[in-house]
């Protein structure tokens, strides 16, 4: 079961008083392997990583986010838990911590939504709060 499929993603990081929003509707693929789920897309301008591939594993409990190419991520979102994931910028790969306050996920062969809301941590230091909601559906 692989499908093409529409995903729609907000996102919103907040550093103190400022904050961003993304927007972002694309076009990737949706399949089930092992249990899991997973999403693929490529990032565009809109995300500021062209050239990057995302690809979200859905599982029952916690959403793993690798991304490859001209940025290199692995962020895992736990409820309740804190990970340390690497990442890897033009500039330089460090360690972050990504602490998750709530993940949602409710999806099926059909499609479905999933969303997380985390603080980053760099150094130990929280460097912002972040949130993001992505909804599947089929083409």
């Amino acid at each position: 079961m692989k499908k093409d499929v529409i995903i729609s993603l907000k996102g919103r990081q907040t550093d103190g008083e400022e904050h961003g929003e993304i927007e972002l509707v694309t076009e990737g693929s949706y399949y089930k392997e092992d249990g899991n789920y997973y999403v693929t897309y490529d990032e565009t301008e809109v995300t500021g990583m062209v050239g990057t591939t995302t690809t979200l594993k859905i599982e029952a409990d916690k959403i793993t986010m690798l991304r490859c190419g001209q940025n290199n991520s692995q962020m895992i979102f736990e409820k309740g838990r804190r990970h340390l994931c690497c990442y890897e910028t033009p500039f330089g790969a460090f360690t972050i911590g990504v602490r998750s306050n709530n993940v949602s996920i409710d999806v099926s062969e059909n499609g479905g939504e999933i969303s997380a809301e985390y603080r980053v941590e760099i150094d130990n230091n929280a460097s912002g709060s972040n949130d993001f909601h992505l909804r599947i559906r089929e083409c």
